[in-house]
């Protein structure tokens, strides 16, 4: 999450993300996820049941990315452990 928005429940206000399965394991930008699912019709899934995966979205020209809608009460993004 952005420094001062540890504790949000926006997707808006996420930083990076942990993947795994990409070139390198690691924490990655919102909106490098966000390019790389539109530029590669790629595929990344959240390692939360049931696993719903990414969308890329454009919102007031801010890019990031945010989990396919589900019965959970918030994203399931936010529910990935915050570092």
């Amino acid at each position: 999450m952005q420094r001062g928005f540890e504790n949000s429940n926006s997707v808006l206000e996420i930083d990076e993300i942990y993947l795994e399965g990409l070139s390198k394991d690691g924490f990655y930008s919102k909106e490098d996820i966000h390019d790389f699912i539109k530029n590669y019709s790629s595929k990344i899934q959240v390692n939360i049941y049931p696993y719903p995966s990414l969308i890329a979205v454009t919102k007031n020209q801010q890019k990031h990315v945010r989990s396919e809608a589900n019965d959970s009460p918030h994203d399931n993004l936010l529910r990935l452990p915050r570092v």
